[in-house]
């Protein structure tokens, strides 16, 4: 079909796998257009252009030196200074009035995501890379302590001998390996809105290259982890993005996209270098972790332990998703609360019951503590039509998907 905007700084195209053996897609003669998101501007909006394809302003290296959004958000030793040698100095801020400590980064390459280390912590790390000479700022309380294993597929989990196991230690790794709650208050250059157009082009990008919907699930937890103790520029979250749903398609994928692909569909914003040298940053900052509960995983237990007909599963795989796009409040959220929270609304939406008895037990969650976050996707769900952001809703009104989309929750729900 046409592409078309399907919200600020996307533009839609018909981007898919090419013949077998070609790691460009669609290599015919007259490729449809590819699915392009452009570099964020300070409000959160694009810049539109006349032909089918919207592009952003990209800012150089001396424009992503300081940000340019106007915040006073850098203390008066903050310093960063970049040489023609690629050389960079970046000053904490002081422990004491009379004292700062100052790190010297050697060969830091301007084109690579800067760091900014006035939001962190004063005794924070600054570890460098010799190799890739990338800096990297890791929270030492985000460091897991513990590996995590789970198998994602269904089958396994759907064991009914082991099922309670599984679920009693996805429940105990869901905390260990969760995103912090609020951590886009202190990101310095980057708002919420930026977030959920990434996120939202992350869903398109899914669609059309027919991805798994636990390789989104696990892209946006590898996303907001990262961002949960590293500083990122606007001009490099696009790349953190793509290097994420690249990591989490070679996790779940069993022929994941090529490399090029991703470079590709960023409209070669992003170098295959660049690219890469991110995806190993990503794996540093969040230790090798990839293997983590998701909203997801905990919707299909609930499912597989209490069935319901194929419209209320599709319903609460929606309204699931939905809750992707939102950092706050929905972080602040479990995944398996939020997955509880989509079985309810999607429940009480097509059969008029919310939360059965079986899966309280299972669970050990009451009604009233779901309450909460049932509120808060509720109100995401009303509000999902008016949002810019609708790749979501497209997706779910397919017909594979029974049109779920369409269907809307009733305007108030009997919760008190």
């Amino acid at each position: 079909g046409a592409p078309g905007a399907l919200g600020p700084g996307i533009a839609a195209g018909a981007v898919g796998a090419g013949p077998p053996g070609s790691s460009r897609p669609y290599s015919n003669q007259n490729p449809p257009q590819r699915a392009v998101l452009g570099l964020l501007t300070e409000n959160g909006q694009c810049l539109r252009a006349c032909g089918q394809v919207t592009f952003i302003r990209r800012f150089s290296g001396s424009e992503n030196a300081f940000p340019p959004s106007g915040k006073n958000i850098l203390p008066s030793c903050m310093v960063n200074v970049t040489s023609k040698q690629g050389f960079a100095i970046y000053v904490d801020e002081p422990e004491q009035k009379d004292r700062c400590s100052c790190t010297v980064v050697e060969e830091v390459e301007p084109s690579l995501c800067e760091v900014d280390t006035s939001t962190m912590k004063p005794n924070i790390h600054l570890l460098l890379d010799l190799s890739t000479g990338s800096p990297m700022l890791v929270d030492p309380s985000f460091q897991s302590q513990h590996e995590v294993y789970v198998d994602n597929n269904v089958d396994v989990m759907n064991v009914g001998d082991y099922a309670e196991d599984i679920h009693q230690y996805l429940r105990e790794a869901e905390i260990r390996y969760r995103p912090k709650p609020y951590y886009m208050r202190k990101q310095p250059d980057i708002t919420s809105g930026m977030r959920a157009i990434l996120v939202d082009w992350l869903v398109e990008v899914g669609q059309e290259y027919k991805l798994r919907t636990e390789t989104l699930y696990l892209a946006v937890n590898f996303l907001d982890r990262f961002l949960s103790c590293m500083s990122v520029l606007r001009g490099k979250l696009q790349l953190v993005g793509t290097a994420a749903i690249l990591l989490a398609a070679k996790y779940e994928e069993i022929y994941p996209p090529e490399v090029e692909e991703f470079v590709y569909i960023t409209d070669d914003t992003y170098t295959k270098r660049q690219l890469l040298r991110m995806e190993h940053l990503l794996l540093k900052v969040l230790a090798f972790d990839l293997t983590v509960p998701t909203i997801n995983q905990f919707l299909l237990q609930y499912l597989q332990r209490h069935g319901v007909c194929v419209r209320t599963e599709n319903f609460a795989r929606y309204v699931a998703e939905l809750s992707l796009l939102e950092a706050d409040p929905f972080l602040k959220y479990l995944p398996s609360q939020t997955a509880a929270a989509a079985y309810c609304l999607a429940n009480y939406t097509v059969n008029r019951h919310f939360w059965p008895e079986t899966l309280a037990a299972f669970t050990g969650y009451s009604l009233s503590e779901i309450v909460p976050c049932l509120s808060d996707l509720h109100k995401a769900c009303l509000d999902a039509s008016h949002r810019p952001q609708q790749a979501i809703r497209e997706k779910y009104k397919l017909s594979k998907y029974m049109h779920v989309s369409f269907m809307e929750p009733p305007a108030v729900l009997p919760l008190q």
